[in-house]
């Protein structure tokens, strides 16, 4: 199914749109992307849901890209005697390892590695920062602490340490074992959850090698410190806003989102744009006019894919989500819109003729009309050079790997078809317009501009380009 868009949309499964049923609603609807959530839901909703989402491509003759989400550290604090407390406003409260149940003057912090990092003067915050504590002195196996900004407090809300880097790996035992199991599924992208340090993607790395994709979540401040490190490591980011919002005050998150858009785009790795996008929609079938205008905007920055978590995964009408935000990227990019304001300063000489090629297929095809640049690759990275350039015409590209197939549906602008490899030029000709017709990119008489490397099957060896008149 074509898409008339160039930015993409990741759902998350969930509760709501566990089915087959839905599922497909939601593809039909113009999710690119199906998110599995391993903070919620036991592996066999994943791997039910995993299923239907492969038996979807077979039915709808097209590739879909599946993005697991690992949990991460959770740190929470531990239970009250009373299930539930009030904390005023310059209130001492002590945080100890101790067990136990809690009470006003403290509770149980499961955690050494926060008491081990810790330093007066620093500040934790509980249940997504609705409790600011200021860290008054650190002793052994207990932090003594005054409240800042109080409220009801109840068992097993989460703490956040925003301006210190704790000595815990991004990967538990939990998501080792989650990670396992999404590799023996097959997924096509891993996203970690709250990196700090380039350590964190290669440890990542180190378990997943070359068998999925590799997105980094930025929600932590730390990571902004060794941002552009982090994201050469990885193949993707995810603006992960909620828990950044958390951590750092609301009005240093937009600047920030905008520093990762052009990191990311320097690069050359995909973003995905994340969390309350369209938040309304959990609860009623429109969004806010806010809501609504945040897409916008993240489209208008270049954002590859924009995300719903909760409003598909457990909402009330997770397919009109779908429907809305599909709307709203296609009445944004439909407008008075040049995505290649994005496209980044280059800082060095174009490295190879596969990236001279790549750069000069979309320019060519603006120039002289093409309906669409094809890229034959079998790793992909041909189209995502291309997809850097943001050209106002769609990329459509062919590869003989199901895996690059798939897991290219998340990147702006690409088009993915699964074709059996090919053998010589002529015939990559012939079958590239029957692929364009098929798919209603050209039509008789249209232009398209080819890209390929020969001999085929070397990865890396992109070398010729082609203007294709479609007869």
């Amino acid at each position: 199914m074509r898409r008339h868009r160039s930015a993409k949309i990741v759902a998350t499964l969930g509760p709501a749109s566990r089915d087959a049923t839905t599922i497909a609603q939601l593809f039909r609807a113009g999710a690119d992307v199906f998110r599995l959530n391993f903070s919620h839901g036991s592996h066999k909703d994943h791997a039910q849901s995993y299923a239907l989402v492969r038996a979807l491509e077979q039915s709808e003759a097209s590739k879909t890209c599946i993005l697991q989400d690992v949990q991460g550290p959770k740190l929470r604090i531990g239970l009250f005697e009373a299930g539930q407390i009030s904390l005023e406003e310059g209130q001492k409260f002590r945080l100890r390892l101790e067990e136990g149940p809690g009470d006003a003057t403290g509770v149980q912090l499961p955690h050494p590695e926060i008491l081990t990092a810790i330093k007066p003067g620093k500040t934790l915050l509980l249940d997504d920062g609705k409790v600011r504590l200021r860290v008054d002195a650190v002793g052994d196996g207990y932090t003594d602490t005054t409240v800042m900004a109080g409220r009801s407090l109840s068992d097993r809300k989460g703490v956040n340490v925003p301006d210190t880097v704790l000595p815990l790996s991004a990967l538990t035992d939990k998501d080792r074992a989650d990670i396992a199991f999404g590799l023996k599924l097959a997924v096509d992208w891993i996203a970690l959850s709250f990196v700090q340090t380039p350590e964190d993607v290669v440890e990542a790395r180190q378990i997943i090698g070359d068998q999925a994709k590799i997105m980094v979540k930025i929600e932590k401040p730390s990571a902004l410190e060794q941002l552009e490190e982090i994201i050469t490591l990885a193949d993707g980011v995810m603006v992960a806003r909620g828990d950044l919002g958390v951590e750092l005050p609301p009005e240093r998150v937009p600047p920030l989102q905008m520093r990762i858009f052009r990191t990311y785009r320097n690069l050359g790795r995909p973003v995905v744009v994340a969390t309350q996008m369209l938040e309304s929609m959990i609860q009623v079938p429109v969004p806010t006019r806010a809501e609504t205008t945040d897409v916008a905007n993240a489209i208008y920055d270049g954002a590859d894919a924009v995300m719903l978590s909760a409003e598909s995964a457990a909402g009330r009408y997770p397919v009109e989500a779908v429907t809305v935000m599909d709307r709203i990227i296609q009445q944004t990019e439909n407008s008075q819109f040049d995505a290649s304001h994005s496209v980044p300063r280059r800082r060095a000489a174009i490295s190879s003729g596969s990236d001279a090629i790549s750069v000069a297929a979309p320019q060519i095809a603006t120039r002289i009309g093409a309906k669409a640049v094809v890229c034959h690759t079998r790793s992909g990275r041909t189209a995502m050079r291309a997809s850097r350039e943001r050209p106002p015409v769609p990329i459509l590209m062919v590869t003989p790997s199901l895996a690059t197939a798939r897991a290219h549906q998340l990147v702006w602008g690409l088009h993915c078809l699964w074709e059996e490899s090919l053998e010589d030029l002529a015939k990559l000709i012939e079958d590239t317009e029957a692929i364009a017709r098929r798919q209603d990119f050209a039509q008789p008489g249209d232009l398209l501009v080819l890209t390929a490397g020969v001999p085929f099957g070397k990865v890396g060896r992109t070398n010729t380009l082609r203007i294709i008149d479609v007869s």
